[in-house]
């Protein structure tokens, strides 16, 4: 297996920082969001 390197935690962080503010999230949504940001993504756009 190739290692991704820093760069697929850099995506993720940011990933998750979109995530924050487009979907409006409340604190404790934003620490769960660490995790499952897609998820919390999709909701927002649907």
């Amino acid at each position: 297996m190739k290692d991704s390197g820093p760069g697929f935690g850099m995506i993720w962080f940011i990933g998750w920082l979109f995530t924050i503010g487009y979907a409006e999230l409340v604190w404790w949504q934003m620490i769960l969001g660490i995790v499952i940001w897609p998820y919390y993504l999709g909701q927002a756009v649907i």
